[in-house]
């Protein structure tokens, strides 16, 4: 069928909810909307990103995909035809969820994803549509953990799903100071949408039993959240046909291929075409790095950042180094080889250079003797991280002059099976912010025991010299009485600081524990599979001390640096030169520490690898203890785990060799520091630009300074 603007326009006026809108915007809509025609097979959405368009099939019929927990196959969850859409679930919930191919020959008009959103805002008669619909992906996306969760039911996913769908329920949480909405108390709700304020989306159920769940939840929101209700009656084991395991569509060996940039229905069979992302907002990571070794790990690096997936540079270094010292290079074969090990789905393709501006990004290239990041590849230019250069920007034709007229380009793309780097402040924050009214009095409390902590030096000082130059013993009395007094203030200030510290620190360490433990277990089994017990027992173990940092050190090292702030104020006051002196040792610390972090952090890394292998072995040997008495293969078990203990024992030592030292060598400068208060504060003394009641007070208050540090 031939498509004219006219019959376009006829055509939206007769579909939701599209008719909503006045005549000239759907006439807008046509303008700025492309036709794009899809062969059988042919991939048009996956969920590893956000959608950039939004899809209106005109013909045809679009295969709707969804995972299938248990297997980790796909399956047909829903058949869209003429009139339907998809990419609005993903949007609306700021989450992608839709995974969609050609059944059959099919046209559709692909509309940018700002005019959507534009749309949803502006229009409350259009948004409605959508705020009255659960999408079939959408359902499937938040059924999906709790069917893992209760595998052994046997629930299908799939008739869950249709069961489902036209029961569910659709509401908005408004943000703060707006009436909560009514929630049907039949239904089990769920979080849809990506929190406004950085949370993390919850997998579980919301629980209305408890009556603060939506304030809490609603904290900090600047855009309504989606709220998705479904019938109670799905979580009952005995539900009818909804056992049967649903038939998996292997798409693996499917194209990633969309909408190429035109409007005369071009074929979407240019294996080179990719998704049309508007990425002139994005950053471009940069890494700097020399060298064979040294640039093309700050290549993995900067993939890593750009993708937002976890980097560990230690195994990468030695696999590389491993291949440096066997072959003396390194090639793209072997980066792609390590790009799966990041768990990023790498491919190596020969490209002419006329179909370079098109390929996939990002990806991998030739540069030099080494390699370079394409981040972006358009017919204007090519955006380049270049380790040596830093970002840069070339035409086509002049990249092609030393690039060659064919090359080889690596294809990067991240999975929904690729670790993300999740874990960081943004992901402490939250429960921080849940008791921001504790902490506030903990840290005013923290404020004033540094200011009582001020009057002992401040009163010395006056005792030395006021109270003994003037022999006046009846001030005496009244000094040291009021000593008494804030010291008595102080240990009661401490007390209560403590207290509330404590009480707050150990609920951020359960709703912390809670979520580690509530993440494990809703891991997939194959995560399971790979792992020994004792190697995951001793991982969990691990983050105690993890817990401790964050609910202990990290709080406290905010009070000293504001505490350190206050006192390096009063020591100007007394001597903005012996403060100069006595603050010289600073940037010793800071090198000390820039020597020593790296070092033991890295021996804190193989102790940990060393005591989960020793634990792992003593785990399976004792739950294995039949097969081992009845292989009569104690003695090799024994023996096995002496070896494992004694490379921890070893690790465990060169960490504690380390350590001392850095210790030492920090206590060294601590004494240093005060020496230099001492030295260069008696010099000041003996030329009255200072007194001696003020060299003992300033020598105390620097030590509030150094100690902590």
């Amino acid at each position: 069928m031939t498509y004219t603007r006219p019959s376009l326009q006829d055509f939206l006026s007769n579909t939701l909810p599209f008719q909503h809108l006045p005549p000239n915007l759907r006439d807008s809509l046509v303008e700025q909307g492309r036709l794009v025609r899809y062969g059988v097979g042919d991939s048009i959405l996956g969920d590893e990103s956000l959608p950039y368009y939004v899809w209106v099939v005109l013909e045809g019929r679009i295969r709707l995909l969804g995972l299938d927990p248990l297997t980790q196959k796909n399956f047909t969850l829903q058949l869209l035809g003429p009139g339907e859409m998809l990419g609005w679930p993903g949007l609306l919930r700021r989450s992608a969820c839709e995974i969609a191919i050609a059944s059959e020959p099919s046209i559709c008009l692909i509309l940018p994803a700002q005019t959507f959103l534009n749309l949803y805002q502006d229009h409350p008669p259009f948004a409605a549509h959508f705020q009255e619909t659960v999408a079939a992906a959408e359902l499937c996306s938040l059924l999906r953990p709790q069917v893992q969760q209760h595998s052994r039911s046997g629930l299908n996913l799939k008739q869950l799903v249709t069961e489902l769908l036209t029961q569910a329920q659709v509401r908005y949480l408004p943000p703060d100071a707006v009436p909560l909405p009514v929630l049907d108390p039949a239904c089990t709700w769920f979080v849809s949408s990506i929190p406004s304020n950085g949370r993390p989306l919850p997998d579980a159920p919301l629980d209305l039993q408890h009556p603060d769940t939506l304030d809490h939840l609603r904290q900090g929101l600047t855009a309504p959240l989606r709220l998705v209700g479904i019938a109670n009656f799905w979580m009952d084991p005995q539900l009818p046909d909804v056992i049967e395991s649903p038939v998996p569509i292997a798409i693996d060996s499917l194209p990633i291929l969309s909408p190429p940039e035109v409007q005369q229905l071009p074929s979407s069979s240019d294996p080179y075409v990719h998704n049309l992302q508007p990425r002139s907002n994005r950053t471009y990571p940069h890494v700097q790095g020399r060298g064979t070794l040294d640039g093309t790990l700050a290549c993995f690096q900067m993939v890593a950042e750009y993708l937002e997936v976890r980097f560990r540079r230690e195994p990468l270094r030695r696999v590389l180094q491993d291949q440096l010292n066997r072959t003396g290079s390194l090639t793209l074969v072997l980066c792609g080889q390590v790009a799966e090990m990041m768990g990023i789905k790498a491919q190596l393709v020969k490209v002419p250079g006329e179909v370079l501006p098109r390929v996939q990004t990002p990806a991998l290239v030739s540069w030099d003797d080494g390699f370079a990041v394409l981040y972006e590849a358009n017919k204007h230019e090519l955006v380049l991280g270049v380790p040596e250069l830093g970002i840069i920007r070339r035409k086509p034709q002049d990249f092609l002059k030393t690039w060659g007229s064919e090359g080889e380009v690596l294809l990067l793309q991240a999975t929904r099976s690729t670790p993300q780097q999740k874990f960081g402040l943004q992901w402490f924050w939250p429960i921080i912010q849940r008791y921001k009214g504790v902490l506030a009095l903990v840290f005013i409390a923290s404020l004033f025991i540094q200011l009582f902590g001020l009057a002992n030096p401040l009163i010395i000082q006056v005792i030395i010299d006021r109270v003994i130059v003037k022999n006046s013993t009846d001030t005496l009395q009244v000094l040291g009485f009021f000593l008494v007094v804030v010291a008595l203030f102080e240990a009661v200030l401490t007390y209560l600081r403590g207290y509330l510290f404590s009480d707050t620190t150990n609920r951020i360490d359960m709703a912390l524990g809670s979520a580690i433990i509530d993440h494990l277990l809703r891991l997939p089994l194959n995560y399971f599979d790979r792992r020994p017990v004792g190697e995951l027992s001793s991982r969990v173990n691990e983050l105690e001390g993890i817990r401790q940092f964050l609910t202990g050190t990290a709080l406290t090292v905010v009070l000293d640096a504001v505490s350190s702030v206050i006192y390096v104020v009063v020591m100007m006051l007394y001597s903005p030169k012996l403060t100069a002196a006595s603050l010289a040792t600073i940037p010793l610390f800071v090198l000390l520490t820039a020597i020593f972090a790296p070092i033991i952090q890295r021996q804190l890394r193989t102790k940990a690898e060393r005591n989960a292998q020793t634990q792992s072995h003593l785990v399976e040997v004792v739950s294995g203890i039949q097969t081992v008495k009845a292989q009569n293969v104690e003695l090799r078990a024994r023996w096995r785990w002496q070896e494992l203990y004694g490379k921890y024992v070893s690790a465990g030592f060169k960490t504690v060799q380390t350590a001392t030292f850095s210790s030492a060598a920090s206590g060294f400068l601590n004494k240093l520091s005060g020496l230099i208060v001492l030295w260069y504060g008696a010099y000041l003394v003996l030329n009255d630009e200072l007194t001696l009641g003020q060299l003992i007070a300033f020598r105390i208050i620097a030590g509030y300074v150094t100690g902590p540090v």
